[in-house]
């Protein structure tokens, strides 16, 4: 049970099977996991009247039930960005011995408000020490969590992972004031549900729920969020056992692997990349279960310096853009929060060399036509825009036996590389717009851009010809397809362009037909 806090993590759980074996560690997982945990917390210009430093907590937020229903039950889905008042993981792992050990650790923030005072104890949003700091009053977080380790068997298992009230004061220099955080009580409890499935293969059910009242079930978000479970994501650890990817389970496991529920998270498994896929599916001793959709094994590039609270923009151009900050910008950013500061030091203080890094790394290099997919036509993931950049995995295509559609029907293609329906792969001939094949120039010579059309090029897959305008569907391969891919299986599309690659390959751009602001994407 968790009856304290020390050093902003909830109180351990007992070892429940009493080995005394080594447990699988985490920390191969603590910088992905804490790149989640801060994910959104404060945006650049990390100033507090920033708009967009007003609407915050968008990931993971587990409210309290009467809270968050007030208008009706939630409606589960796999988004980690919806409001909730739970959030459940589903997943399998594969026992590989007796004695098997399993360990849990739910994290969260709590949110902490920030309170100056003035030297006569009146609450002010700005207060001017006689050092010349500034001190502003915030909305804060402390990092929580509480941890479970148990015998990997069949059973249940619930355990708190709340978080009491408290609060602190410091005073300020030159008795010019003091700072009080307050933090609300967060009540919470994880569940822990394991079935077998037959032979060495468990279901293992993680459910975390907020289990607090509100005062007002029609406050206002950001009271709300005083008894909430922020960022709140799950890590995983087996020794003796191996969880099984969700995304590439193989083909003995693809049955059990697509009835696993996951509501507001979806678990991928961590620590490094193998250094080739296994026959029977991806596997790891770690996993992590996220609000936000990852692909197996993510890592932080080593080149980052630190995180920036934005993993989904390029370091190198949020850095540059902090160091054009004006003083005065940075000194309301300093004021604003502690992390803030921390930013704002690792960039001032930046040696040229670790900026250096940050333009871009080659992991691997080889020549094009040794590249297994070089040349294919690629289809981009749709979404909520289009986009031409390359992600890993591969796709499988089918489509009609004639040279174009036929009528009423639509080609199905991979949202990845095309490929025969037996996966066996063909290579795609790009064409002009009126259906001539054409050489390529290299893209470095010059005339190399010039014939490209990609309003107007089409492409061949698999016999079909294929440009803009062209109605798709998408169908991601079995194995190895991205987790973004996979919630787009059997949608249609509608291809917007051809776009040519300077390493020789082929790409569709789509849009995804019932996207509710496809009229937005026009290019």
């Amino acid at each position: 049970m968790t009856e304290g806090m020390v050093d902003g993590r909830a109180s351990r759980t007992a070892l429940v099977d009493g080995s005394g074996r080594p447990l699988p560690a985490f920390e191969g997982m603590s910088a992905v996991a804490d790149a989640v945990l801060y994910e959104g917390y404060l945006l650049y210009p990390y100033r507090r009247s920033s708009p967009k430093n007003r609407a915050r907590w968008q990931f993971g937020v587990l409210f309290p039930r009467a809270w968050v229903e007030a208008d009706g039950p939630v409606s589960p889905g796999v988004s980690g960005s919806a409001d909730s008042w739970y959030q459940q993981t589903e997943c399998l792992v594969r026992v590989r011995r007796p004695g098997a050990v399993l360990r849990l650790r739910v994290r969260y923030l709590q949110m902490q408000h920030k309170q100056v005072e003035d030297a006569d104890g009146r609450p002010v949003e700005s207060l001017t020490c006689d050092d010349g700091t500034v001190q502003l009053t915030f909305e804060e977080a402390v990092p929580r969590e509480a941890d479970l380790t148990v015998a990997l068997a069949e059973g249940e298992h619930t355990f708190a992972v709340g978080a009491p009230a408290g609060t602190d004061a410091q005073a300020l220099p030159g008795r010019a004031g003091r700072v009080v955080r307050r933090r609300e009580e967060v009540r919470a409890s994880t569940t822990l549900v394991a079935e077998r499935l037959g032979g060495e293969v468990l279901r293992l059910r993680v459910r975390t729920a907020n289990e607090g009242r509100t005062a007002e079930p029609r406050a206002a978000r950001d009271r709300a969020l005083r008894h909430a479970l922020i960022a709140t994501h799950t890590l995983l650890g087996a020794d003796g056992a191996e969880f099984v990817s969700l995304i590439d389970p193989g083909p003995d496991l693809e049955e059990a692997a697509r009835s696993c529920r996951n509501d507001f998270t979806f678990p991928v498994l961590g620590g490094p990349p193998p250094a080739c896929s296994p026959a029977d599916g991806a596997v790891s001793p770690l996993l992590l279960s996220s609000p936000i959709i990852l692909p197996d094994h993510p890592q932080v590039a080593p080149e980052s310096p630190g995180d920036l609270h934005d993993a989904g923009e390029i370091d190198e151009i949020l850095t540059l853009r902090t160091m054009l900050l004006t003083d005065e910008e940075k000194r309301e950013a300093r004021a604003t929060d502690a992390r803030a500061a921390e930013i704002l030091d690792r960039v001032d203080t930046m040696p040229p060399e670790v900026f250096g890094r940050l333009h871009g790394a080659i992991r691997s290099l080889s020549p094009v036509s040794d590249r297994p997919g070089a040349g294919r036509p690629v289809a981009d993931r749709p979404g909520t825009g289009r986009s031409a950049a390359e992600h890993p995995g591969t796709g499988r295509a089918s489509a009609p036996p004639s040279a174009e559609p036929a009528a009423g029907t639509r080609p199905a293609i991979g949202t990845r590389t095309a490929a025969h329906p037996n996966g066996e792969s063909t290579d795609g001939e790009s064409t002009d717009g009126e259906g001539r094949p054409g050489a390529r120039p290299a893209w470095w010579q010059e005339g190399g851009d010039e014939g490209f059309s990609p309003a107007t090029d089409t492409i061949l897959v698999d016999g079909v010809r294929v440009g803009g305008g062209s109605a798709v569907r998408l169908c991601p391969r079995g194995r190895g397809a991205d987790a973004q891919d996979m919630f787009l299986a059997g949608r249609t599309a509608t291809v917007a362009a051809v776009f040519h690659d300077v390493d020789g390959s082929t790409r569709l751009a789509v849009t995804v037909d019932d996207d509710p602001a496809a009229e937005l994407h026009g290019w």
